[in-house]
């Protein structure tokens, strides 16, 4: 009888932690599983501690410490002055965003979140931050960037990301003239870098890596942007066409 209590309670324990699983953020989930693997692994680490074996549980502590977010992980080094953060490949390159320029807009997209932020650099709002401005200051601001069409692009992917129905309300008033649907010069080779991410000089394998962790992000068929997207094949083939 014992067991099949127990046989029970732990069906009900899986049957609800598989669905726990199906429904949840995949972010969330994936910062949930390396808090737990973190936590387990300390765990061992202070039982390895006690029975002496420190030269397994220091760098294993320190792998621990890495997943649950201590940057003094990535410091550790080990006997020899080898980093702990060499381990594995290299590290994650800093700053994970890609950088695109137009005419009238700077914009920066954080890789991770697909979040867009910008700034104005010519017309009526320059120097501001897209984020600063209103939706009345939004709506004057595409209308005056309409002559150009990189400009219009980035704005208005800038905007699916903020206003769900702004194309509705833009449309509806709008006086703006024949837009420029032209794209401006190709990106330079220090642009293809910046839109990539990567610093100058990368690999090819770099390069390649970076494109097709960005374009499953940001691909239409994702919610992304078309644009956007366009942007990182030309980076890509910017910097290949060097090689």
């Amino acid at each position: 009888m014992g067991y099949l209590v127990t046989g029970g309670l732990v069906l009900a324990i899986l049957y609800f932690f598989a669905k726990w699983l199906t429904q949840s953020n995949p972010a969330k989930l994936k910062e949930v599983l390396k808090m737990l693997i973190g936590g387990l692994l300390l765990a061992f680490c202070a039982f390895l501690a006690v029975t002496g074996r420190y030269v397994i549980a220091l760098p294993l502590a320190a792998f621990a410490l890495s997943l649950l977010g201590w940057g003094s992980a990535q410091s550790f080094k080990f006997p020899g002055g080898f980093p702990f953060g060499g381990l594995g490949g290299a590290s994650k390159s800093a700053g994970q965003t890609s950088n695109i320029s137009s005419k009238f807009l700077h914009m920066e997209l954080d890789h991770d979140s697909k979040k867009l932020e910008g700034n104005v650099l010519a017309g009526s709002f320059a120097g501001r931050a897209l984020s600063s401005l209103q939706v009345a200051e939004l709506k004057q601001l595409w209308r005056d960037v309409q002559p150009d069409g990189d400009s219009v692009a980035l704005l208005e992917a800038y905007l699916d990301s903020r206003l769900s129905n702004w194309r509705v309300d833009f449309h509806a008033d709008s006086t703006a003239g024949q837009r420029d649907t032209s794209s401006s010069s190709a990106l330079t080779e220090k642009e293809a870098y910046e839109v990539l991410g990567l610093a100058p000089g990368a690999s090819v394998e770099d390069i390649r890596a970076a494109h097709r962790r960005l374009i499953k992000r940001l691909h239409p068929d994702s919610g992304g942007s078309a644009f956007l997207a366009s942007k990182l094949n030309e980076a890509k083939d910017r910097l290949l066409n060097r090689h």
